[in-house]
């Protein structure tokens, strides 16, 4: 008798989140990171989906329909041309503008001389991370605006209405796009919020890479304060995009945090005590974070094994899945390890033998999730994520495996948010405090609570777009 969608996908549900627990379901989940590679598979180039996103929506359900996937991103292309233009932004190569139609979009990291924060403006965004992305990283980054102290032009104030307009409504789609996984294809939404450590936030967005390497030896102090400072903020962002059910993780970006990036001695000093109790407060609201480990993060195993039980999967990109399943195996469910390369121009069978190997090595007492170890674009051959697929399937199954009725991964603990990091001028979640508010406001002759409850809503608003567009987009 064949399954309605719901009933597919709650069967899909339970086998992702068994993955996830580090248990052991009927066979091996599959969940692959796919993003260019879905307009290979649906006829749409790089251009079509940036700019319409629409049609980057429609070729991931079209995947979705035409793969035996367990879970999937609804859209890994996320950075829709309508919102980045309307805004300008200055970090962007576009699809069809600034390359090829076909060539997905590419990021521009200024010079240091050129960097969006300077080398001495540590002080103002330790003081209030929110103000300071406002008046001095914003225009910045975005073309039309203007700087403080110059005239507010038309185009300035264009921009940041269509801009966030535009979030809203890329936001309001996404919601949708998830739904219709669901009915549609009954396909599980793979994660749910975002994450990334302060350290790369400042490399990533703020100094860039090089202007961080010379700020850790010039001024260490301001680094590991300007960390301090973030991590309240990124905690806040990451707990209230969060799945509200506790099913799926946390999307953690891992970027330059590793070494040969940074030292061991950043790492242990800077990047780590900073972020550590971040994923401890999240899972202690019962939200498990997916460290994605662009690169080779093999060094720092140990470390990450030191985390609560369960409280986070680790993705193997660049790292030797051995050791991952070794150190890490017998507390955390492990995704990915498929080489992007081999299933760009290797053959169908060496991706079914390179499937077989990982799963042998990872899979055998559950708690893996197969998947290409970085995300897929539109390199990919169609033949081979098809093996990949196919060949889970075949070599993936559990005999002594089940499948429970869908749970949260983890059991909150406690329902306050205790403070990480250092606390800042403006409380995360805040861009103008009611307290501000209500002193140039007349006397309130009504109910100031109502008043405060809906002022305090469309404020988070505002934190809402600036701290997204930090790390979204």
């Amino acid at each position: 008798m064949l399954m309605t969608m719901q009933e597919l996908y709650e069967r899909r549900l339970s086998r992702y989140t068994a993955a996830l627990r580090n248990e052991k379901p009927d066979c091996v989940p599959i969940r692959p990171f796919v993003a260019e590679f879905t307009g290979v598979h649906a006829g749409y180039t790089c251009q079509e989906m940036a700019h319409d996103y629409r049609l980057g929506f429609a070729a991931a359900l079209r995947c979705a329909a035409d793969h035996d996937w367990d879970a999937v991103v609804p859209n890994m292309i996320a950075t829709w041309t309508g919102m980045t233009q309307a805004l300008g932004l200055r970090y962007y190569m576009t699809p069809g503008i600034d390359v090829p139609a076909n060539v997905g979009h590419q990021y521009l990291e200024p010079s240091e001389a050129d960097a969006f924060m300077r080398e001495d403006e540590y002080d103002a965004l330790i003081d209030d991370p929110t103000t300071f992305l406002y008046e001095v990283w914003l225009p910045r980054v975005a073309a039309p605006l203007s700087a403080p102290g110059r005239p507010v032009t038309y185009r300035h104030n264009l921009a940041l209405v269509k801009g966030g307009m535009a979030m809203l409504e890329f936001f309001h789609a996404w919601a949708d796009q998830e739904r219709r996984l669901r009915e549609e294809t009954g396909t599980v939404s793979a994660i749910a919020g975002i994450l990334k450590a302060p350290l790369d936030i400042i490399a990533d967005k703020l100094r860039g890479y090089v202007g961080l390497v010379s700020d850790l030896y010039a001024q260490p102090a301001k680094v590991l304060a300007a960390c301090e400072a973030l991590a309240p903020h990124l905690l806040q962002v990451a707990l209230s995009s969060s799945d509200p059910t506790g099913h799926v993780p946390i999307g953690f970006w891992m970027h330059r945090g590793c070494v040969p990036f940074i030292s061991y001695e950043t790492f242990d000093t800077m990047y780590w005590p900073t972020l550590q109790p971040i994923i401890e407060e999240l899972w202690r609201h019962g939200r498990q974070t997916l460290f994605y480990a662009e690169g080779n993060w093999d060094a720092h195993l140990d470390t990450f094994a030191r985390l609560p039980e369960r409280s986070i999967v680790y993705h193997v990109d660049r790292g030797d899945i051995v050791a991952a399943h070794r150190k890490l195996g017998h507390k955390f469910c492990l995704s990915g390890g498929i080489s992007n390369y081999l299933l760009s121009y290797g053959t169908p069978q060496q991706v079914r033998d390179a499937c077989r190997q990982v799963l042998d090595a990872a899979a055998r007492e559950g708690g893996y999730v197969m998947d290409a170890s970085a995300i897929v674009q539109n390199d990919a051959q169609v033949a081979n994520i098809r093996a990949m697929t196919e060949a889970t399937r075949e070599f993936g199954q559990y005999a002594d495996g089940g499948l429970a009725a869908p749970a949260p991964v983890g059991r909150p603990t406690a329902t306050d948010v205790r403070p990480v990091g250092r606390r800042t001028r403006t409380a995360p979640g805040v861009c103008l405090p009611w307290e501000d508010q209500r002193a140039q406001l007349p006397p309130i002759c009504g109910d100031e609570v109502l008043a405060r409850r809906i002022w305090e809503q469309v404020d988070a608003l505002g934190s809402l777009f600036i701290w997204q567009l930090l790390l979204s987009f």
